[in-house]
């Protein structure tokens, strides 16, 4: 373990680093900092760090950068989460607040994490799996065509064309709505196929071919992988911190053109925990010069989706998770309102 002196110098290394995008020399710190002890304890102090792999010697003769394992150890034991100043706050919520649907709310989510952590924004849509039934649309385009409207508790709408066996009329339709939505609304995605399976012998025999081909097109869109979407902004970023990667931001750009790989630094994130991802801890080799900081949002306790950001490891830490956490409280109020 380090000892609180060389934590407070590793602190100081990394803030500094990160504020002035130079290396950090010790005659630096002792002018910057007020460690309370002479130059040359904070040379030791420094050549200690650098012994056990927490800071490194780009240069010879330079002052040091904190590697991964620097930042790594910066980021548990010594970064505070920077809260967001009342300013700040009020201008999530304006900003977040006139969204008129869910995409708008994704869209605009996007923009402002890129805005405020100046890093490349991520935001996953509401997973179905993990959504509830708030109503179930049924409305008549032609004698036998239906078009199926689901709506979620997230404000996630998805519709669907349904080519019935027969005719079915008007009256009959409200009927199937009626009941659908009184056996459906509310419950969880997961209990719909269970609470449903009879309905169709509840309906006269002729009009139970097209029920069940109602259904059937209700449980498909149920099970289908929707949750597979996410928008990206801000990564023009990337432009401003082209020193920060060793060779070129190709394999940067590279990656985040890979939905999958998106999809699965933000399936590492915790239902409502923040996760932070730094340098060689990212799996994906062309994310190994970024740092990802990802979180749960959704409402009631429960995430239904994840957002966050990805930029260089030399990034402000303790405001992006602050920016985060805070953005993702806000979209979710914004889901449990809607």
């Amino acid at each position: 373990m380090l000892s609180e002196r060389r934590l407070k110098v590793l602190r100081a290394i990394v803030q500094d680093y990160v504020g002035t995008e130079e290396p950090v020399g010790s005659k630096a710190l002792t002018e910057r900092h007020n460690l309370g002890v002479s130059p040359a304890t904070i040379r030791n102090d420094m050549a200690a760090l650098e012994d056990e792999g927490f800071i490194a010697q780009p240069h010879t003769s330079a002052g040091r950068i904190p590697t991964d394992k620097g930042y790594r150890l910066f980021v548990d034991k010594l970064a505070a989460v920077k809260p967001m100043s009342a300013p700040e706050r009020r201008a999530i919520h304006h900003f977040l607040d006139g969204a008129v649907d869910l995409d708008d709310v994704v869209a605009r989510t996007v923009r402002l994490l890129a805005q405020l952590t100046r890093q490349v924004a991520v935001v996953q849509y509401p997973s179905l799996t993990r959504s509830t039934v708030r109503h179930v649309e049924l409305l008549s385009l032609a004698p036998a065509r239906v078009m199926l409207v689901l709506i979620t508790d997230t404000g996630r709408v998805e519709q669907r064309m349904v080519d019935c066996p027969a005719p079915f009329g008007e009256t009959s339709l409200a009927d199937l709505r009626a009941r659908l939505n009184s056996r459906v609304a509310g419950r969880r995605f997961s209990d719909v196929p269970r609470l449903v399976e009879d309905l169709p012998e509840s309906f006269d025999v002729e009009d139970r071919g097209t029920v069940s081909t109602v259904l059937s097109t209700l449980l498909e869109t149920l099970v289908e992988e929707n949750e597979e979407r996410l928008m990206i902004g801000g990564t023009a970023n990337l432009t401003r911190f082209g020193h920060d990667f060793p060779l070129t931001i190709r394999p940067v750009l590279e990656a985040l053109e890979e939905q999958v790989v998106l999809l699965k630094l933000l399936g590492e994130a915790g239902d409502s925990g923040m996760t932070v991802r730094i340098g060689h801890e990212n799996a994906y080799e062309g994310l190994n010069s970024t740092s990802v900081v990802s979180v749960g949002y959704g409402s009631g306790g429960e995430a239904v989706a994840k957002l966050g950001v990805v930029g260089p490891t030399r990034m402000d830490y303790p405001g992006t998770m602050g920016a985060v956490r805070a953005v993702a409280r806000y979209v979710g109020q914004i889901l449990a309102e809607s």
